[in-house]
């Protein structure tokens, strides 16, 4: 029997279209704290805020965005917000004052979050089912070379030409995923009776999805700890000579996870989920461990190798499951709780492990991480390895 074709033109527009909003996401986050220091002399506190408001905006977009999703049409919704993230990072040019670049973050969060909710919800009606692990593997490759891209870009511009230049930076990926969303051709969704019945009925039940949520809370975890590498790295291999290791780390991290993604979806796909997902998560952990123990440039990139095929396939694996887990009128709203609470294992992670910081230095800090991958373990045979996470074809709703 032929397999069912993954690699179409839409797929392809997708995956695109992925990157290029993935990277305005990396490009600002990284350097947008630094932003607010140099331009408005802003305190620790506030500069942080600079930053994570953008995932504060995205957070609540998700909420409504999978109930509504449907209804405002997943093509529409990407090409609005795109326009919007073009304005938005034009408009960070213009920001006269400390509250007005807050406001200007947290609108472009919002975009972000409701377009990323589209997209990573669209792109599973053009996947053939039976290789929802693989397609979903793949696509996940563009947010991947966004972690390693947008880094480095969001440093070395303002270095080499100033702040400005890093808005038209994000202003032009903004305008070429907006290219995409009007390429990009997506089935349209039949809106269930049940949709309808509680299109205005804004529950619990309505807005967020059990499964999605289940899922999502093993990436609270696993997130937690990936994102204490994205912002206590840089310093923590300062303060041990190894300054330039901290770039090396996030290229190794992207090497390792392109790589990754090539064979472990069709894997997921064939020998089931619990088959892929304790080696990834094994490999998570040993990362964090080298990180706190072994803090030389030999041990940090070998960690970006370990944590790249570890976290990096972890995320598109989960994903996958969630999506199998429930109908296809529930996959807005699962997606949008499951990228909820990856948010805010990314935004709110960090901060709680920067108060353990002082007193546990890095190396008890990148062990606390380590710690949290083991309790993701936990959560995930309980919330689905222990009873659907075996031969696949048998243990999931359709």
């Amino acid at each position: 029997m032929a397999r069912a074709k993954l690699w179409t033109k839409d797929f392809i527009v997708g995956i695109g279209l992925n990157l290029t909003m993935s990277m305005v996401f990396y490009l600002l986050m990284t350097s947008m704290a630094g932003y607010a220091v140099a331009r408005f002399s802003a305190g620790e506190a506030a500069a942080g805020f600079a930053s994570s408001s953008f995932v504060v905006g995205a957070v609540v977009a998700r909420v409504l965005t999978g109930k509504y999703l449907d209804f405002i049409g997943r093509r529409k919704l990407l090409i609005i917000t795109m326009a919007i993230s073009v304005l938005a990072s034009l408009a960070y040019i213009f920001a006269a004052d400390l509250t007005l670049l807050l406001t200007l973050r947290i609108v472009h969060g919002i975009a972000f979050g409701a377009g990323n909710t589209a997209i990573m919800t669209a792109i599973q009606s053009i996947i053939p089912a039976s290789r929802r692990g693989e397609g979903t593997g793949y696509f996940g490759t563009a947010t991947t070379l966004s972690t390693a891209l947008g880094p480095y870009l969001g440093v070395i511009l303002p270095r080499e030409f100033d702040y400005f230049m890093l808005f038209f930076a994000s202003a032009f990926m903004s305008v070429l995923a907006l290219i995409c969303c009007f390429l990009i051709r997506l089935p349209v969704q039949e809106i269930s009776d049940y949709q309808r019945r509680t299109k205005w009925h804004l529950k619990i039940g309505t807005l967020v999805d059990r499964d999605g949520l289940r899922i999502g809370s093993v990436m609270l975890l696993a997130g937690t700890a990936y994102a204490a590498a994205l912002v206590f790295l840089a310093g923590y291999a300062a303060e041990h000579g190894v300054a330039s290791a901290a770039s090396l780390f996030f290229v190794a991290f992207a090497v390792a996870s392109l790589f990754a993604r090539l064979f472990v979806g069709r894997l997921q796909d064939t020998f089931g989920d619990n088959a892929v997902i304790f080696p990834v998560f094994v490999a998570d952990i040993v990362g964090n461990v080298l990180l706190a123990l072994w803090p030389t440039m030999t041990g940090i990139v070998l960690a970006g190798v370990l944590i790249g095929f570890g976290f990096g396939s972890l995320m598109p694996c989960m994903q996958a499951i969630t999506v199998k887990s429930v109908p296809m009128s529930r996959v807005p709203v699962a997606t949008a709780s499951f990228f909820l609470l990856l948010d805010a294992g990314s935004g709110i992670g960090p901060v709680v492990l920067g108060f353990l910081y002082p007193f546990t230095g890095g190396n008890g800090m990148f062990l606390v991480c380590a710690g949290l991958v083991v309790v993701a373990i936990g959560v995930y045979i309980w919330v689905h390895g222990r009873r659907r996470g075996g031969r696949p074809g048998t243990e999931y709703l359709t």
